[in-house]
């Protein structure tokens, strides 16, 4: 059974495009590890108003993305992101789990 996850984080003004970019790059070993983990769909989109990332994926295991935070590889990502986002004090990204109001399939 696949859980539905959404999420948000800022990205710093004016570093969307930077952002765009090292997501268009993800490393091999972090998309493998998602993947690994059971992490679908994973989309982001960006509100360029108020600089918020909004996440949508799915999960079918018991941790989505935000919960594999103890491995080195995200650890590691979460360092070369943090000049660009809006982070936490061991360089994790300030997020906020949204609640589904409403699905329709």
């Amino acid at each position: 059974m696949h859980q539905r996850i959404a999420f948000k984080m800022k990205v710093t003004p004016g570093a969307i495009e930077e952002y765009k970019k090292r997501h268009d790059e993800l490393w091999p070993e972090l998309h493998k590890l998602l993947k690994d983990a059971g992490i679908s769909e994973y989309s982001i989109f960006f509100d360029e108003e108020t600089h918020t990332l909004f996440a949508f994926q799915k999960q079918a295991g018991e941790q989505g993305s935000q919960d594999l935070g103890t491995t080195e590889i995200v650890q590691k990502w979460w360092k070369f992101m943090a000049d660009i986002m809006e982070t936490n004090h061991d360089n994790s990204p300030v997020s906020s789990t949204l609640e589904e109001v409403f699905y329709m399939e």
